[in-house]
């Protein structure tokens, strides 16, 4: 399972938030991944923002990305804003990328 979840962040950092030049990964937006016995994934994530404007978009293409994946069965996004999203959450790479650092 340990090789699917490392797949599967893969796929996800080809994901990018329209409005900033980083995956969405490194932004942190994604907060667990859970992967059961039968190859169903579970990806709780989050936006930028509970006004952001791919707030439709964005969750149906990490689902159809994951979904799409060949050792995926099926995969489900459930977005939570608990707790809120913040730049402290980016990956120092998401930081340098973005000039924090």
């Amino acid at each position: 399972m340990i090789e699917l979840e490392n797949d599967i962040v893969k796929t996800l950092k080809t994901i990018y938030d329209p409005e900033i030049p980083v995956d969405i990964f490194e932004l942190g937006l994604i907060y667990e991944i859970r992967i059961n016995d039968d190859r169903f994934v579970d990806i709780d994530m989050t936006l930028t923002s509970p006004n952001c404007p791919v707030a439709e978009t964005l969750p149906k293409e990490v689902e159809d990305k994951v979904k799409g994946m060949e050792q995926v069965l099926d995969c489900k996004v459930h977005i939570v804003f608990d707790p809120p999203w913040d730049k402290d959450m980016m990956s120092d790479e998401a930081k340098l990328e973005l000039g924090f650092l």
